[in-house]
């Protein structure tokens, strides 16, 4: 951009300096499962699955997150509900996720590999729902009306701590069946009295549709600190949330985190100048940028141990279909993050959920280069040329990163972390880093 067209802004930045950064691994427990097909079926041997019945039309979940393995999994689902003799399909279950529209929810389904042809039976998507009953406050119940039609529904979700709860049952089949399955007019429902009043009705309405809804059973995945898949359970109707919590229990265990404060904690504490996210996005979270790894929650409830001084955002990433949820938790975006923000898929998020302040957009900076340079700038290191500055490639996979070198002596020594990299000073191509993640790594 000619010197004469720059906003002042950017000439403000430009002479910040950026520090040299060294690509560095570390290491988390990596339990894993190799064959999603065989996992299924052997979660399927135990009680529950025999609800399934010969000519039955079942209604199988499928939400909006990058599920490890996701297209595997249902594909090895549908199969084995198909071999006992039952007619399976899928409903997008995720509230107002997708624009809270029909087509929008199946777009995002075929953007994380989930479509008809993959999978090898119908996807049929509606927003319509039905009332199953009403609490005692009078907070009407709803489920998806195509769900409700079939002879039985199974629920698949991922069983994983909330960005902006804690409580016994956070996400996972609990949330899939109160708030998925209850489309946009369910999940704003259930968010209505405030976000800090979110896990008291997924409870809630999670008992009433067991209760009153042909659900059969569940089938909750875990995965480990390096998103792959770890655990594969199933879970009968009777007594399912309450079977759901010890597996939320080690879900929390295997989250990765960036390595800050004591080893054994289990989330990282202390204090950073500055965090560079390079892509947010739905598969990486439900609000594009895990505040579980950020520490910045929604809920002045949620008490963080780790402080970030500024964060820079850089890309959404093209499987979010727009929804740039997490933009909002940075200090600092890119011209090309706010380019791909579509309005429609965020607001109807922020709206259903209550919570305005996600569908903010923050200082916006024209590249990566100034974006980066402006969160060091306003950092507030006592030494802008040294600060303590980490960049990672996204809140989820967190196994490689780069850190600058004011932080190598710390991390030198610390177990479970390798520096495998030289110093380096950052390359940028036209404002863009140019050194991107395969290369570093091979």
């Amino acid at each position: 951009m000619p010197d004469s067209k720059r906003p002042n802004y950017v000439k403000m930045v430009e002479d910040t300096p950026l520090p040299r950064m060294a690509l560095c691994r570390q290491s988390f427990d990596g339990a894993r499962i190799d064959d999603p097909a065989a996992a299924i079926h052997e979660a399927m041997s135990g009680p529950g699955a025999d609800r399934l019945q010969p000519g039955m039309s079942v209604a199988v979940t499928a939400g909006s997150r990058g599920i490890a393995a996701f297209p595997e999994l249902l594909t090895a689902l549908i199969a084995d509900i198909r071999a006992r003799g039952a007619d399976p399909f899928v409903v997008p279950a995720m509230g107002s996720h997708g624009g809270a529209t029909a087509e929008g929810q199946s777009a995002l389904l075929a953007k994380l590999g989930v479509t008809e042809e993959s999978i090898g039976c119908p996807i049929r998507s509606s927003m319509d729902t039905v009332e199953v009953g009403r609490l005692d406050n009078g907070m009407s119940v709803r489920i998806d009306c195509l769900a409700h039609e079939a002879d039985g529904i199974v629920l698949f979700n991922r069983i994983k701590p909330h960005t902006s709860f804690r409580a016994p049952n956070e996400s996972g089949l609990a949330k899939m069946l109160a708030i998925g399955l209850g489309k946009q007019s369910g999940a704003e429902t259930c968010h209505s009295r405030g976000i800090d009043a979110v896990p008291i009705y997924i409870d809630a309405m999670a008992r009433m549709k067991l209760e009153r809804c042909k659900v059969l059973f569940g089938i909750g995945t875990i995965e480990n600190a390096y998103d792959q898949l770890a655990r594969v359970v199933l879970l009968d109707r009777d007594g399912m949330l309450e079977a759901e919590q010890p597996f939320l229990e080690e879900a929390m265990a295997n989250m990765p985190r960036l390595p800050l404060g004591p080893v054994d904690a289990q989330t990282a504490e202390g204090q950073l100048d500055v965090l560079v996210v390079d892509e947010i996005g739905k598969e990486f979270s439900g609000t594009g940028m895990d505040p579980n790894i950020t520490h910045r929650f929604s809920s002045p409830k949620m008490k963080g141990t780790l402080h970030i001084s500024r964060l820079a955002a850089l890309r959404l990433s093209p499987r979010s279909n727009g929804n740039g949820n997490g933009a909002a938790r940075a200090d600092v975006v890119t011209q090309a993050l706010e380019e791909a923000f579509d309005r429609e898929a965020v607001y109807a998020n922020a709206l259903t959920s209550t919570v305005l302040a996600q569908a903010k957009i923050p200082m916006v900076m024209p590249d990566e280069r100034s974006a980066i340079q402006a969160v060091i700038k306003t950092c507030g290191a006592e030494d802008v040329t040294r600060p303590r500055m980490l960049r990672i490639r996204n809140t989820l996979q967190l196994e490689y990163f780069y850190a600058s070198e004011a932080m190598l002596p710390e991390l030198r020594d610390r177990p479970g972390v390798e520096i495998i990299g030289n110093l380096q000073e950052m390359r940028f191509q036209d404002g863009i880093l140019a050194d991107r993640w395969e290369e570093s790594r091979a």
